[in-house]
């Protein structure tokens, strides 16, 4: 007899169905598991075992094959160890066959029998909502699961709980969908002293979606200000809250087994590898840039990541697609996410300060600002100097205008936005960092005066085409705060001001 349970095999955020074969036939005894496993799938055989000696039943003294079909696709991960046991107890009778086969199964096992959760959870729930049928998974992970929608989900403790709800001695209560309880106090532009360009600017790039590099001396509140933004962008959709969900759950990041309605704020160190960052390893994980999807990918000091790392960001900004090409797997991740840079004029720090004079100035700031790239620095649509903020900005009283202020104008703006793009048929833009081609030269609606002006500061700022785009979505954008429908000479002289200066003094 040749026991079949379904369980999953992830390729990026995409789950593909996997039969567990099972079959206990006469011979020498053995535990072979086949099917290209990996260690922590080849080692489920001491975990099953013990899990089923802990509920008292012993593998009888046979030769035990697991096959894992398709064969040619590779397995990795311990949430095999689920569909092996219920298949080993079907072939061994000890569980009618009908009760499973209509189920996706997955599950880790500990050694006294209890299923523990395992990352990828959601979207093997999305695929059991594809096929129509059950999910099988730990009782921690059934608030995740329970987002998928209208699917059948037994979430049980341990394997006793289990096999006793499949046999019906015992009901297990369906899980409810949860939400992971944020327990991080977002901070708030209210704490910020001064900085009033900065904090403009912050309310054009969360409105706008837009990319932002901002470059001061140690010390004058580049950090503060990146972690400010997320306090101020529009709370997520419901499908953006699935695809982030999506990768937090692949990735092993969803909490007390419910999904976060907080937009991702990723601040990897500058010592991150292009790995770390775009995805891949071994298993071709997803990167950074994957894990601030629909958020904000903060990159502090900025000339010190390897500048491979950095124009390794280059393609997936342009195309919100992260691509992982490896000789045994071709993965894709979802990158939409909205970068933010903060870095020095130069390795000391000091180029501007008069009090602190660099004493290699300007050879230290050619030499710093060189570690980036032309091509990725194009890639930011606003870039401000941060200037130190002094000791008598800190005596003065906190500001009157807080995040919740700004976050109102913010997302008036990106109301307007919404509307526009869908009456336009392009329901899969969001913002205007997003928009490009036609769509942006319609949306764009420049008066004679905002025309002239553009027109001279191509010949003058020697803008290329992507050049000339961006400032087209950031005054696009300074409109949209405004409420203007056109964009008018105001609107276009405040994004230029936004574009790249030469800190080279």
């Amino acid at each position: 007899m040749v026991a079949h349970i379904g369980t999953v095999a992830f390729v990026g955020i995409e789950a593909r169905l996997v039969d567990v074969q099972v079959q206990v036939a006469s011979g020498l005894p053995s535990f072979t598991i086949v099917g290209l496993p990996d260690k922590a799938v080849a080692e489920s055989r001491e975990r099953v075992r013990a899990a089923l000696g802990a509920i008292g039943l012993a593998l009888p003294p046979k030769r035990i094959t697991v096959n894992l079909a398709p064969a040619d696709l590779p397995k990795e991960g311990s949430h095999y160890d689920l569909a092996i046991a219920l298949g080993l107890l079907v072939a061994m009778e000890a569980v009618a066959s009908d009760t499973v086969e209509s189920y996706i199964v997955l599950g880790e096992l500990g050694l006294d029998g209890a299923i523990q959760a395992v990352p990828g959870v959601l979207l093997a729930a999305m695929k059991a909502l594809e096929l129509d049928c059950g999910l099988v998974c730990a009782a921690a992970s059934g608030g995740e699961a329970a987002w998928a929608g209208e699917v059948e989900i037994i979430a049980a403790e341990n394997l006793l709980s289990l096999i006793n709800h499949l046999k019906g001695n015992q009901l297990l209560s369906p899980p409810t969908a949860a939400i992971a309880q944020d327990t991080k106090n977002t901070p708030d532009l209210r704490d910020i002293k001064g900085q009033e360009t900065a904090k403009r600017a912050l309310e054009i790039v969360a409105a706008g979606g837009h990319n932002l590099c901002m470059v001061g001396p140690p010390g004058s509140g580049k950090s503060m200000l990146a972690a400010r933004l997320p306090g101020i962008l529009p709370p997520m959709t419901a499908e953006e809250v699935l695809e982030v969900s999506m990768i937090a759950s692949i990735s092993g990041l969803l909490t007390e087994g419910g999904i976060t309605r907080n937009r991702p704020f990723r601040n990897p160190h500058h010592s991150a590898s292009m790995a770390a960052l775009v995805g891949g390893g071994l298993k071709a994980r997803p990167g950074e840039i994957s894990l601030a999807h629909r958020g904000v990918l903060f990159l502090d000091e900025l000339p010190e990541f390897q500048r491979p790392a950095l124009d390794s960001l280059r393609q997936p900004i342009e195309s919100g697609e992260a691509v992982v090409a490896r000789a045994n797997r071709h993965v894709t991740y979802p990158a939409r996410f909205q970068l933010v840079a903060a870095m020095n004029p130069c390795r000391c720090g000091y180029l501007d300060d008069p009090a602190q004079a660099c004493s290699r100035a300007p050879r230290c700031a050619v030499d710093y600002q060189s570690k980036i790239s032309g091509p990725m620095m194009d890639r930011f649509d606003i870039h401000i100097e941060v200037p130190a903020v002094s000791a008598h900005d800190l005596t003065l009283p906190a500001p009157s205008e807080g995040s919740p202020d700004v976050a109102a104008r913010v997302m008036a703006a990106r109301t307007l936005q919404t509307e526009r793009y869908q009456a336009m048929g392009l329901n899969h833009i969001r913002c205007n960092a997003e928009v490009d081609g036609e769509a942006l030269e319609a949306v764009a609606s420049l008066d004679k005066a905002g025309q002239e002006i553009l027109t001279q500061a191509i010949d003058v700022m020697r803008l290329t085409a992507r050049g000339y785009h961006r400032i087209l979505r950031v005054a696009r954008t300074i409109a949209d705060l405004d409420g203007s429908l056109n964009i008018s000479k105001i609107h276009v002289s405040e994004a230029l001001s936004y574009r790249q200066k030469k800190h080279i003094r």
